[in-house]
């Protein structure tokens, strides 16, 4: 069985090397030439969209957007230009559900099964192997993916039918990113008052404020490292289609709209290629203090 994989960014690139590791026969793709070269000499085949259609008898696409995931499958070189029945495409980007349902519809008029797969556990959990992987779709189609998925992570669910997977994961960014803002706003507080932010996270990590995002981020925050594990940007995308997605359901969603102008602020002010944990800068700029500490964990 050969699987292809089509996106090697921050997520993608450590996900494909595990798949390799673990012996799976694989087929790159990647505008990221780099990347590219890099899996090929760890063994991985390059192809084309149409020659990983054609080859593969699995495609695992982590993409940026939804848009850029339809152009993969449908464009006018894409891989579903040579699908032939049986196969199946398992899409792993943070999509709409919209999106999902729609690569889904289109697949199954070619007799190609479809499950929208969306991660959590940023590049750390990609390195490790160890990402919670959410799923819309078919059960034959989830079960198909069980031996991809146990390289991947540490878990795997099948939520519903085709959708819910990205839906699921439309309520995961709620959590984690409006948990980075309260994070922010918290150690910001701290800070102003006078306390070591560093210590303040030390003294309520094992209480009822501790959380993974909390242990993942505050060390980042006092130790001013914003470099990307999960970028401001994609997060920012995530939340805008958490949005859209409820205004078309008509779920009033007020905590993750001012979330949403966070992010805006922090995109006008150049911080789009931080990593989440750069939040923090939005709640430092309107207090005019800076979350620091010479502690480390």
């Amino acid at each position: 069985m050969k699987v292809g994989f089509i996106g090697l960014g921050i997520m993608g690139r450590p996900m494909a090397k595990n798949l390799l590791n673990a012996g799976v026969e694989l087929v790159v793709s990647d505008l990221n030439t780099e990347a590219v070269n890099e899996l090929v000499s760890l063994g991985a085949e390059a192809g084309t969209y149409e020659q990983i259609g054609q080859k593969c008898d699995i495609i695992l696409t982590i993409l940026p957007n939804g848009k850029i995931v339809q152009d993969v499958l449908f464009g006018e070189s894409g891989v579903s230009k040579t699908l032939t029945a049986g196969k199946l495409v398992c899409d792993m980007s943070s999509v709409t559900p919209t999106e999902s349902k729609t690569c889904y519809s289109k697949l199954k008029e070619l007799g190609v099964g479809f499950v929208d797969a969306p991660v959590s556990g940023g590049e750390p959990g990609a390195i490790a192997g160890s990402l919670a992987i959410m799923c819309g779709g078919d059960e034959k189609d989830f079960d198909a993916l069980q031996e991809i998925f146990g390289i991947l992570g540490n878990s795997s669910l099948l939520i519903g039918p085709s959708g819910s997977g990205s839906v699921t994961k439309l309520a995961n960014q709620i959590i984690v990113n409006l948990g980075i803002a309260t994070v922010s706003e918290a150690l910001v507080l701290a800070t102003k008052a006078g306390a070591d932010p560093m210590k303040v996270y030390k003294a309520i990590r094992g209480g009822l404020a501790g959380s993974a995002v909390l242990d993942a981020k505050a060390p980042m925050m006092c130790a001013r490292n914003f470099v990307p594990g999960g970028k401001i940007s994609i997060n920012h995308k995530d939340i805008k289609n958490v949005v859209n997605t409820a205004h078309d359901l008509d779920v009033p969603l007020p905590l993750t709209a001012e979330l949403f102008e966070i992010m805006q602020a922090l995109k006008v002010s150049g911080h789009m290629n931080d990593d989440h944990a750069g939040i923090v800068q939005y709640f430092e700029q309107l207090a005019g203090v800076e979350v620091k500490s010479d502690i480390t964990e």
